[in-house]
């Protein structure tokens, strides 16, 4: 019986992974394993997850790191971080891409070799892990990749525009695909894949007021699933978003690459913040992009299941809630992680195939726009986790567990609804 087959909830933690070390003018690497100071704390940190429960981890390679040019490996760190996680029996879900490219590859995803390249990457890191890493996720939050990378130009290589978009989509659509295909051929069936992409919803704030915002709208809604739609091989002429894509510059010879090397997942994995996923269309234009960014608007359990039940429908493969979390106080997180677990086991009590359940990040994060600040690591630290990160007098980022770690053990744990009457 394949993992996902399992008749239970997988609760998982995840590490945040995010690594972007280009840097300009203006402009900081961003790799939040250094900013959190994982790379010295990974093997406690690692144990954490196990301390709360968790039996799946969504954790990453930092490519940048372990390739540090053409045809050189580095594999001294990643070694004893496998080796780790085989320790603890955490079974972990690989990230393989978290959106940034090594150093050394010019033009970053729009380097015409981009997708071999990143394909030969992770079929050397199954070959190396083989028996110890099985379950991969090629590249994570695509659409959102490509929006940051090809359409805002907010992240290298900084195209724009409906071309940008879709240069960008062409490359990392064939990226995904050849990665799966890869390390197939090396590890065989007992490969796994789990797809995870970012939740894109939208509200109209005046339905039926303005045409042209209902069209956007429109758009928007079928372009939230335009990557996982084209590496399941399913945008043909008569997809929504043809017209589109055509104009932009995609070809028929893309079109056919697609469908001729279409891969398809075990598991889809969906990530969804109830105060970020939904956003709001009105009078008040805004581009959407991280510069300008359109209000959202908290959809709470209702957004959660609505995506978890789309994306099942759609794909027709198990669903897995790949990230989820609220930014704020521990009580406003309690209240989410109760809610949104509770939602996971309705939606399973009326036949939706939810697999799993992740909280993001394990511990703390720093916001992204760090990367165009200039202030300390600190200022920009979001409060997430299961443990804060508290810096000591020596500049230490101490692991300080908080009361949300008790309540995810307690799901995790004991699979059932949870009451301030339990005692546990």
């Amino acid at each position: 019986m394949r993992w996902y087959e399992q008749d239970r909830i997988h609760f998982a933690v995840g590490v945040e992974d995010t690594f972007i070390p280009q840097a300009r003018p203006g402009e900081r690497p961003l790799d939040e394993y250094e900013l959190t100071q994982h790379y010295q704390h990974w093997h406690s940190d690692l144990a954490l997850a196990r301390e709360v429960g968790a039996t799946m981890i969504r954790w990453g390679i930092p490519w940048y790191r372990v390739n540090p040019a053409p045809g050189r490996w580095d594999w001294n760190w990643l070694d004893r971080a496998v080796a780790r996680l085989v320790e603890l029996e955490l079974e972990p879900i690989v990230d393989l891409m978290h959106y940034g490219t090594p150093l050394w590859l010019e033009e970053q995803f729009a380097n015409r070799n981009y997708p071999e390249l990143v394909a030969e990457y992770a079929a050397t890191v199954a070959d190396r892990y083989a028996g110890q890493l099985r379950i991969f996720t090629p590249l994570n939050e695509p659409l959102l990749n490509i929006l940051y990378c090809g359409e805002f130009a907010y992240w290298p290589p900084y195209r724009k525009g409906s071309e940008g978009f879709v240069t960008l989509l062409r490359a990392i659509s064939r990226g995904i695909a050849l990665t799966q295909r890869a390390v197939t051929d090396v590890l065989g069936a007992s490969a796994s894949f789990v797809h995870v992409e970012a939740s894109f919803r939208f509200v109209d704030e005046a339905p039926g007021e303005d045409p042209t915002r209902t069209q956007e709208i429109t758009h928007l809604r079928h372009r939230a699933y335009v990557v996982g739609d084209l590496i399941t091989g399913r945008v043909g002429d008569d997809h929504p978003l043809a017209g589109y894509l055509r104009d932009a510059g995609f070809t028929d010879a893309d079109f056919a690459w697609a469908r001729e090397h279409a891969v398809m997942p075990d598991v889809m994995g969906v990530n969804y913040y109830p105060a970020l996923s939904t956003e709001r269309l009105g009078a008040d234009y805004h581009d959407g992009g991280p510069l300008d960014p359109r209000p959202r608007v908290n959809a709470w359990t209702d957004g959660l299941a609505d995506v978890l039940v789309a994306y099942a429908d759609r794909y027709r493969r198990p669903v897995f809630l790949t990230e989820t979390a609220w930014t704020g106080t521990v009580a406003e997180r309690l209240a989410w992680l109760d809610a949104s677990v509770a939602c996971v086991r309705a939606l399973r009590e009326r036949g939706v195939d939810v697999v799993g359940y992740t909280w993001w990040p394990l511990f703390d994060m720093v916001e992204w726009t760090y990367r165009h600040g200039t202030e300390p690591a600190e200022a920009y630290r979001l409060a997430m986790g299961l443990w804060d990160l508290v810096p000591d007098d020596r500049g230490e980022l101490r692991r300080v567990r908080n009361p949300v770690a008790d309540r995810f053990r307690y799901h995790a744990t004991f699979g059932t609804a949870f009451t301030p009457d339990h005692r546990h």
